[in-house]
């Protein structure tokens, strides 16, 4: 009875902290108190030093890293020290900046999408370790169980419905019966998602081709070769085509094919519209995380949060100049219900 009185406290504790963080990150209100992890505070007395390290950059993981800095800042961790490392999609590079961290006396790590996670678990066994932007953590091999976690690793899972984002395609095209997807296939977080994509398809009458890209430089290539095999094309979590997004903006306009993505910033970069998680509020999630961490909080007790669990995970973005550039007319009545209009 006592364990099953303790899960379910657990339970209620996360819940109460993801909504606080999603409240807060509205800019409602500037009061935290309401939070459970509002005792989260920092010590005054001391001088945190926080590894972040990121596999590429572009505004999704950008925001996710401004959310989690401001998250502790909020907590009272103004006197936190960031070593801020970037891979720019070089794998060698990615697993140097996981030794380096491995040697560095640092109170907490934060990894920024699979690849960068990955190394750093994989090379430190004792400093707390949280992620972000990461669809599958468990097949990714960053732990065991999500919901326990039993080592130095937990964090906050960008994992989302994929099916919002295929319905928009014949929600807007409701001929299309062949949708392109832009990926890279030796990312887990990119395969898994696939995966999600081919069930979704079917029920759709949809017929999904796909397109790899192991770097930002094939994502081009990648997207031409899907030219007048697909009735639209699709971005959906995937770190490198993400990364170029303009140059598959550019081969949709050229060929009249409407660009669909799985987060608000490549909307704003391009896409057509699409349905996702705002990176900066999964940012702030992961912040609050650390708080409870770098305060005591035994990490067996913050399980992994999922963007699907919380409150606005599915945004509706638009993008009308975009949409009308790459050969459709969005909908009056899709436009009225987004939530980002660009």
């Amino acid at each position: 009875m006592l364990r099953a009185f303790k899960v379910i406290w657990l339970v209620a504790l996360l819940a109460a902290v993801a909504l606080a963080g999603i409240v807060a990150g509205c800019g409602s209100s500037s009061d935290t108190t309401s939070s459970p992890s509002a005792s989260a505070s920092a010590d005054t007395g001391k001088a945190y030093k926080i590894g972040i390290t990121q596999i590429v950059s572009h505004p999704a993981l950008d925001g996710a890293v401004q959310g989690f800095k401001d998250a502790l800042a909020e907590k009272g961790f103004t006197n936190a020290t960031y070593d801020m490392q970037n891979a720019q999609g070089d794998m060698s590079t990615n697993a140097s900046i996981a030794q380096k961290f491995a040697s560095d006396q640092l109170d907490l790590i934060l990894g920024v999408s699979t690849p960068s996670a990955q190394a750093v678990v994989k090379a430190i066994t004792t400093t707390p370790i949280v992620f972000t932007a990461i669809t599958d953590p468990v097949s990714a091999g960053l732990l065991t169980d999500a919901q326990a976690p039993s080592a130095n690793v937990t964090g906050v899972s960008d994992q989302m419905r994929v099916e919002p984002v295929l319905e928009l395609v014949k929600q807007i095209n409701p001929d299309a019966k062949a949708v392109g997807i832009v990926y890279n296939s030796g990312e887990s977080n990119s395969v898994f998602i696939v995966k999600q994509v081919e069930a979704a398809v079917a029920p759709l009458g949809l017929k999904l081709v796909k397109a790899t890209a192991s770097t930002s430089a094939e994502v081009q290539a990648a997207a031409q070769s899907l030219v007048g095999r697909v009735d639209a094309i699709t971005v959906i979590g995937d770190n490198t085509a993400v990364t170029a997004i303009a140059s598959i903006v550019k081969v949709c306009q050229q060929n009249k094919i409407p660009l669909y993505a799985g987060d608000s910033d490549s909307v704003k970069s391009g896409a057509a519209a699409g349905y996702g998680p705002n990176y900066y509020e999964l940012g702030r999630q992961t912040g609050y995380q650390a708080a409870l961490i770098l305060t005591g909080t035994p990490i067996k007790d913050i399980p992994v949060i999922y963007a699907k669990d919380l409150p606005g995970s599915e945004e509706l973005s638009i993008n009308e100049k975009s949409a009308k550039a790459q050969g459709v007319t969005l909908p009056a009545d899709l436009v009225a219900q987004a939530v980002n209009k660009f």
